[in-house]
């Protein structure tokens, strides 16, 4: 990006009033390499002085005619700030965008395409260097039309107005450092679509999704009062004296086995975390919509994507999640003025104690309620020992076959497995009914497996479980009148229904009794 200020005497300088000297300034996610939606009108804004003039201006970069394709006008507010609409532009790549007040700013290697945003915890945020096969994938990296923005700024009180980061071209070199969940879907996208995608990428590792809602929409939604009588009365969220001490302790010893690995050149065990600053990441509520989502705003997107949900399965905590997500996704939408497309990655398969997963993923499922909305179901992809599982190369085809087929509605296999869709009971069966059965139900390496039965007692037991068509028929000896049925319904579940397209079935259940 270059910046030119008009050349000023000193003499001048002492004559001319502050507010003349006010050089247009932009928000750091309009700079070289960036991605601009098309096909959508195109929001840019930024700050010059109250009153100044805006001129911005959209030029096809290399062209023998030096005409701008575009150019419109806006006047400085009295706080400063200022914007302006594009019109929708022709796909001319690359473009050249320029800003002119009291000084001129050139926006070089400017390509016009699809626009995503992807946010959640640490699997949003794990990098592709930390994927399987990275060198493997770094190989097939040399695509200068994929590019990634990290929204750099932490948490805030208050909501900000600057983004703060830069665009990165995908080659070899730079891809490790991109959003795997985020690429992986980027690359599908690119590949099929044949055109320029930006990807921007704002996550943080360890956070709940209460740091990325505004926090006066979640204080003015009924169904989250008993959520905020439950926060005033958690104490485990506090950094206590105890803690740190304890974490200095282990520090001391953290340097000293790291200086016995690097002298027998082992591997360097992982430090201890900084409980305050675990804290001060995560933010206060709202802190992290405040500080990498409002910034964003209203930059044009094509669609947003979400991995999160880790932080909220504590048995306490993981009741309030639809509410959340519905919430999260209803004023992201309201804030940016449009009902763009929305998905999620339900969490997948994992062992971790304490932990209420189903509950969690059965919000995200019952979220789909909401209008252009997807999920990618992982449920067969995850690590039983580790949180951050490997395989986002599927994490984000999954993502990416659900916004081929609907968002833009391309030929694909199947935009999602096989979703709950009714039950019947008759006699001693239950027939289970699903919707997204593409290519037929089947049982991946034999006899169904993951369905459980109960009667009105409560007393789960394992099922016998059959298709039959587009249904599944659950059964068992053991229970003579059943009243109910789930599936996959643990932490670390042993399941196998798939669709022909070989996408596995979301976790579910019939009831709504208390868990388990």
């Amino acid at each position: 990006m270059k910046f030119f200020s008009p050349y000023l005497s000193a003499g001048l300088l002492l004559l001319a009033p502050a507010a003349m000297l006010a050089d247009v300034r932009l928000p750091e996610i309009f700079s070289d390499h960036m991605v601009l939606l098309q096909g959508s009108e195109i929001p840019v804004w930024g700050w010059a002085a109250p009153g100044e003039e805006v001129t911005v201006s959209v030029h096809a970069t290399g062209g023998k005619n030096t005409s701008a394709l575009q150019s419109q006008k806006a006047t400085a507010l009295a706080d400063g700030s200022w914007r302006i609409n594009l019109a929708p532009i022709e796909t001319l790549i690359p473009l050249t965008l320029q800003v002119r007040a009291n000084n001129h700013i050139t926006i070089e290697d400017v390509a016009l395409g699809e626009v995503w945003l992807g946010s959640g915890q640490s699997n949003m945020a794990m990098t592709v260097n930390r994927a399987m096969n990275f060198e493997e994938e770094k190989q097939k990296a040399t695509l200068p039309n994929l590019r990634m923005f990290r929204e750099e700024s932490g948490p805030s009180d208050a909501p900000q107005k600057k983004s703060k980061g830069k665009w990165i071209v995908c080659s070899p070199d730079t891809v490790g450092y991109f959003s795997a969940t985020l690429y992986f879907f980027g690359r599908e996208i690119h590949q099929t679509l044949q055109t320029p995608v930006g990807l921007i990428n704002a996550s943080v590792g360890g956070t709940p999704i209460e740091s990325w809602i505004a926090s006066e929409a979640q204080e003015a939604n009924a169904e989250l009062k008993p959520f905020f009588e439950l926060l005033s009365n958690d104490k485990s969220s506090v950094v206590t004296e105890a803690a740190l001490q304890n974490y200095q302790k282990e520090l001391a010893k953290w340097k000293e086995d790291a200086k016995k690995a690097r002298a027998q050149k082992k591997k360097i065990p992982r430090a201890p975390r900084n409980p305050a600053g675990v804290k001060e990441r995560q933010g206060d509520l709202g802190g992290l919509f405040n500080g990498k989502i409002a910034p964003l705003i209203p930059f044009a997107i094509r669609g947003a994507l979400w991995y999160q949900g880790e932080a909220n399965s504590t048995p306490t905590k993981a009741p309030f999640y639809e509410a959340q997500l519905r919430l999260l996704i209803n004023d992201w939408r309201g804030r940016w003025g449009q009902e763009f497309p929305f998905a999620w990655a339900q969490l997948p398969n994992f062992g971790g104690p304490g932990r209420d997963w189903p509950a969690v993923r059965e919000a995200m499922l019952k979220t789909l309620a909401l209008p252009k909305t997807g999920m990618g179901i992982n449920i067969d992809i995850g690590d039983e020992k580790n949180i951050h599982p490997q395989n986002k190369q599927e994490v984000g085809r999954r993502l990416s076959l659900w916004a081929l087929g609907t968002v833009y509605n391309k030929p694909v296999p199947a935009t999602s497995g096989p979703l709950p869709n009714g039950h019947e009971i008759h006699g001693e069966k239950i027939v289970l009914k699903f919707s997204h059965i593409d290519g037929g139900l089947t049982a991946k390496g034999g006899v169904l497996k993951g369905f459980v039965i109960a009667g009105e007692d409560k007393q789960w037991k394992p099922a016998n479980a059959r298709i039959d068509g587009d249904d599944v028929i659950v059964s068992s000896p053991e229970v003579k009148a059943p009243a109910a049925a789930r599936y996959a319904w643990t932490n670390f579940p042993e399941c196998n229904l798939y669709n022909g397209a070989g996408l596995p079935a979301s976790p579910f259940r019939t009831d709504s009794w208390p868990n388990p």
